[in-house]
């Protein structure tokens, strides 16, 4: 889980390990992409808006390394966010989904994401 709002990176990680999941946490795309060349993933949520190295940048650089790890990217940032969250999908994001976001939307990605085929709510 990769945002650099506190409030959502602690919200998502009580969610998603209350599901079962196994939560590793990075506030910006520098640690998130370090973290996954240490530790690995079947999965990352990836905001787009972050210090460093933006959502962007790190879903390029992961996806030359690792084309078919799920993605799930993440923006609140207003009509600017919606065109880069459809700029996320053209540079390789499984999903796309703008905050907020109900539970049950971001759950039924994970689920995809973890289980097989997607869904529509991309």
């Amino acid at each position: 889980m990769v945002d650099d709002d506190p409030g959502i990176r602690s919200s998502l990680e009580k969610l998603l390990t209350t599901a079962g999941h196994a939560v590793t946490l990075a506030e910006n795309g520098v640690e998130a992409t370090r973290r996954w060349r240490e530790l690995g993933a079947d999965l990352i949520i990836l905001d787009i808006f972050m210090p460093e190295m933006d959502g962007l940048v790190a879903l390029a650089a992961l996806r030359a390394h690792a084309p078919r790890l799920p993605i799930i990217v993440i923006s609140g940032g207003g009509a600017h966010g919606m065109d880069l969250l459809l700029e996320a999908k053209l540079l390789g994001a499984t999903w796309a989904i703008a905050k907020p976001f109900t539970v049950a939307q971001i759950m039924a990605l994970v689920s995809s994401a973890l289980g097989g085929a997607p869904d529509s709510h991309d």
